[in-house]
C-alpha cells in the first residue's frame, strides 16, 4: 500500500476532483467527487467552523462516543471506473473494514486524522505522473474557453457548482448551493 495525502481539491471541467500523492511516489490519483463531498473535505482541509456538526462530524463524534478508532483508509480497488474505499476500524483491540466511497472515507479521515493509503494495483491503473495538475488536462471552464486549472477556493468552487446548476436548470440544486454559500459567506466574515 501507498500512504497518500489530499494534495489538491478543485474544480475541473468535469467536477470537483481530490487528488491525493504520496510523498516519495511520482504518481498522483486524481478521484471525481460530488459537490457536497467537496465541501466537506474543503470544509476541513481549511478549518472552516461550522455551527452545528455536519454528517462527516456528527459521525466522527458518534465513533469517538463509541470508542471506535480510525485506524486507516485504504482506496482498496476500481472497477468500471469507479474507486472503492475501505475504512479500517478498531474497538476493543477488535478490527473490523466498513465499505465507503472514497470520498466520505476521505472526509472522515481527515477529521480523524487517520493514515489514507491507495493499494498499488489502484495506483497502477489510475495513477498519474503530473508535473502540475494543468499537464494532466485538469481544467476549469472560464467563458467558455479552454484554460489551465486555477486553484479555488471552497467558496469560488460552490459558487461555480451554482453557475452550473442553473445552466442545467437544476435549480433544487441551486437553490441548495445558494443556501450553502450564503452560509459560507456568513462563517467566513465573523471569522
Amino acid at each position: 500500500m501507498i500512504p497518500v495525502n489530499v494534495d489538491q481539491l478543485f474544480y475541473s471541467n468535469m467536477g470537483f476532483v481530490v487528488l491525493l500523492k504520496g510523498g516519495t511516489d511520482k504518481r498522483s490519483l486524481p478521484i471525481f467527487i460530488g459537490a457536497t463531498e467537496a465541501q466537506a473535505i474543503a470544509i476541513q482541509i481549511n478549518r472552516i467552523q461550522v455551527p452545528r456538526p455536519m454528517t462527516h462530524d456528527l459521525l466522527k463524534n458518534i465513533l469517538d462516543y463509541l470508542e471506535c478508532r480510525l485506524k486507516r483508509l485504504e482506496i482498496c480497488d476500481l472497477k468500471e471506473g469507479t474507486f472503492y474505499a475501505r475504512l479500517v476500524l478498531e474497538r476493543d483491540g477488535i478490527e473490523m473494514d466498513m465499505d465507503s466511497r472514497p470520498s466520505d472515507a476521505i472526509a472522515l479521515a481527515l477529521r480523524f486524522g487517520a493514515p489514507i493509503f491507495v493499494h498499488e494495483k489502484v495506483m497502477e491503473e489510475a495513477g498519474q505522473v503530473l508535473g502540475e495538475v494543468e499537464a494532466g488536462g485538469f481544467e476549469g471552464p472560464v467563458e467558455g474557453k479552454k484554460q489551465g486549472k486555477k486553484k479555488l477556493t471552497p467558496l469560488e468552487s460552490v459558487k461555480m457548482e451554482l453557475d452550473k446548476a442553473v445552466s442545467e436548470e437544476r435549480y433544487e440544486d441551486a437553490a441548495k448551493l445558494r443556501d450553502e454559500i450564503k452560509h459560507m459567506e456568513n462563517t467566513h466574515t465573523k471569522n
